[in-house]
C-alpha cells in the first residue's frame, strides 16, 4: 500500500513537472521579442469636422498639446455622452481660466457594435477635430489595444487615460498631475500618477458577496505574488503618464485585455520609472463589460502568462529607447 501510495505521488510530481515544462515551452515558442502593433489602413487616418480623412500623428513626434486624453470604448453609446460632456465642460473651463493650457480628446471606438463611433462624432463636431478626435478600430482589440491604439496617436505632453463609463470625476486630473509633480526629477522624463480606489475597498467589500470579495482578494494576491509590487489598485481605468513614459510602456505592452494594467506597472517597474498611487473620486456605473467569474479567470490566466513569459525570457524588455 505504502509502495503504491508512493508511485501515486512520484507520479503526480511526475505530471505535474512535465506540464510546468510543457507551459514554458508553449510561452517561449508563441512569444515574440517586441509586440507588432499592426494597423489596419483604416486605422492611419480619423475623420475631421468637416468628415474628410486626416493623417494620425505618431507618439515618437514632438508634442503639440499639453494633455491628451485617451477613451478606449466598446459599445459606450450610453455613457460615453456622460463621461464626455463632463470631461470637455472641464477641459473647457479650464481653458479658459489659462489661455496657455491645450487639449485633446481620443475617443477610441474598439471594433462597437453600436453607435459609439458616431456619437462620438458629434463632440467632434462640436468642439473640432483638433479638440476631439475619433479612431475607429476595424476589430475588437480588447481594452489594453484600444488605449495604445490611442496613446500612439496623441501628441501631449501628458497622457491620461479615462474610461468611457464615467466612473472617476474628471476634475480628479488634477490630483494626478500633482502626484507626478511630487515625483520630480523624472528619470528621462519618465512618471507615472495611478489612480487609485484602495481607500474606497472596505465601503466595496460591505456591498458584495463573499464570492465576488474572494475573487479581489485572490485577483490582488496574484498581482502582488506575479508581477507588481507596491500599487494596491493596478485595475483603476485613470492613469496619467508622461509622454515618454507613455512611448517606452506600451511599445512593449503584449496584453491586450483587461489585465493589460498589470503588464503596464511590471514594464514600469523594470524601468525604474517613478510611479506615484493617488486616491480619486470613484463612483461603481451601471453596464460594466466584465463578467465577475469569467473576467476575472481570464485575468488571472494573463497574470500567469505575463510571469511565464519574462520569466523564460520569451518576452524581453529593453531599457534603451526605441523609436517607431
Amino acid at each position: 500500500m505504502a509502495t503504491l501510495l508512493l508511485q501515486l505521488v512520484g507520479l503526480g510530481v511526475a505530471l505535474v513537472s512535465a506540464a510546468l515544462v510543457l507551459v514554458f515551452i508553449v510561452a517561449f515558442i508563441t512569444a515574440t521579442k517586441m509586440p507588432p502593433c499592426h494597423r489596419h489602413e483604416e486605422e492611419k487616418f480619423f475623420l475631421n469636422a468637416e468628415g474628410q480623412k486626416e493623417a494620425l500623428p505618431s507618439i515618437w513626434d514632438s508634442p503639440t498639446k499639453q494633455l491628451s486624453v485617451v477613451v478606449p470604448s466598446y459599445n459606450e453609446e450610453k455613457r460615453l455622452p456622460v463621461m464626455m460632456d463632463e470631461a470637455l465642460n472641464y477641459l473647457e473651463k479650464r481653458q479658459k481660466q489659462d489661455s496657455t493650457f491645450t487639449y485633446e480628446v481620443i475617443v477610441v471606438d474598439d471594433g462597437s457594435k453600436d453607435q459609439t463611433s458616431k456619437v462620438a462624432l458629434k463632440y467632434c463636431q462640436k468642439y473640432g477635430s483638433d479638440k476631439v478626435r475619433v479612431i475607429t478600430l476595424v476589430q475588437n482589440r480588447g481594452k489594453g489595444g484600444a488605449v495604445r491604439m490611442g496613446v500612439f496617436s496623441s501628441r501631449g505632453e501628458k497622457i491620461l487615460m479615462a474610461d468611457a463609463d464615467g466612473a472617476t470625476k474628471f476634475p480628479d486630473v488634477e490630483k494626478l498631475e500633482k502626484g507626478l509633480s511630487d515625483l520630480q526629477p523624472w528619470p528621462e522624463q519618465m512618471a507615472i500618477a495611478c489612480g487609485s480606489r484602495a481607500h474606497l475597498e472596505k465601503d466595496s467589500i460591505a456591498q458584495r458577496s463573499y464570492f465576488r470579495t474572494l475573487l479581489m482578494y485572490g485577483f490582488h494576491f496574484l498581482v502582488w505574488f506575479l508581477c507588481v509590487k507596491g500599487i494596491r489598485d493596478t485595475q483603476c481605468g485613470f492613469k496619467l503618464l508622461t509622454r515618454e513614459a507613455a512611448a517606452r510602456t506600451f511599445s512593449s505592452l503584449h496584453i491586450e485585455r483587461w489585465a493589460f494594467d498589470v503588464e503596464l506597472l511590471y514594464i514600469a517597474q523594470y524601468l525604474q520609472i517613478p510611479i506615484a498611487e493617488v486616491a480619486v473620486n470613484w463612483t461603481e456605473i451601471e453596464g460594466s463589460k466584465l463578467v465577475p467569474f469569467w473576467s476575472w479567470l481570464q485575468m488571472g490566466k494573463d497574470l500567469l502568462f505575463i510571469r511565464l513569459q519574462y520569466l523564460t525570457g520569451a518576452w524581453r524588455l529593453e531599457k534603451t529607447r526605441k523609436g517607431s
